[in-house]
């Protein structure tokens, strides 16, 4: 890996981790059409940047992760179904990193629901995050569980989660961001634990570029963010349904006429 595709992988990494249209599904395509290898130390990286756009997080909403101790358990309790499900699924998710066809139906399918989703929620009783029920937490995670599929997206599902426990779309928008920093890192945790058990020695290169991805995830995932807040508020969900009727779309189509975009 060069430190051109590294820039290029992790700015659709900020770009996307936190906006409902899949990052790990465009990382997927975006590995693909640059020919990159998929060896142990790519599936790593594509994986370890996502601290960077954690951290984005963090520093937009220090605050918040200092306003209760229940603000915690809510995010724990929201975490547990899909780590649960990460570490019996773990094999099979794999596999369908390799699945760039399954990606573009997720992609196409989860973009009709985006664009019909306001709709379907806009007489739900608006409340706040302080409201939402341990429960209602728990009831969120499960819906993060659907994006252990690549191409759904966790943002994607998480909001529409926390929608249907009568959360405005900004809130849930927050609160997937937070429950994001749990997930994410535990994910990282994990991928680097399997990379170590593997015994794969990593050079001082690919330290390197892992320490540059992390970064430009992070500003990158900084603007994304702020822009994204300002969009939902504006305009919904619909923008984002389109967008990925779209590449689904295109995707979908490439493969049907024979030109198969797949993983190396």
């Amino acid at each position: 890996m060069t430190y051109i595709q590294a820039f290029i992988i992790a700015v659709i990494e900020g770009l996307t981790e936190f906006l409902p249209v899949s990052s790990t599904g465009h990382m997927m395509i975006t590995t693909a059409m640059l020919g990159l290898e998929i060896t142990p130390f790519v599936k790593l990286f594509t994986i370890a940047i996502q601290l960077g756009a954690i951290l984005s997080v963090v520093v937009l909403f220090f605050k918040r992760f200092f306003k209760s101790t229940n603000f915690y358990i809510k995010l724990i309790v929201a975490f547990i179904p899909s780590a649960i499900a990460g570490l019996v699924l773990g094999d099979w998710i794999d596999h369908q990193l390799e699945n760039v066809f399954g990606v573009a139906v997720a992609l196409f399918v989860g973009g009709i629901v985006l664009v019909f989703i306001d709709s379907w929620f806009k007489n739900f009783k608006v409340t706040t995050e302080d409201n939402l029920s341990l429960l209602g937490a728990f009831k969120i995670g499960l819906f993060q569980c659907l994006a252990l599929f690549p191409g759904v997206s966790r943002s994607a599902s998480t909001i529409i989660g926390g929608m249907t426990q009568k959360l405005n779309r900004q809130t849930a928008a927050e609160f997937s961001f937070f429950l994001a920093v749990p997930t994410m890192f535990a994910a990282t945790a994990k991928k680097m634990l399997d990379f170590y058990n593997q015994d794969i020695n990593i050079s001082s290169h690919e330290i390197k570029l892992l320490a540059f991805g992390n970064l430009v995830a992070f500003i990158v995932a900084l603007i994304a963010i702020k822009t994204f807040i300002g969009i939902l508020n504006k305009y919904g969900f619909k923008y984002f349904g389109f967008y990925r009727i779209i590449v689904g779309g295109i995707l979908i189509v490439l493969f049907l006429l024979g030109i198969e975009i797949s993983v190396v």
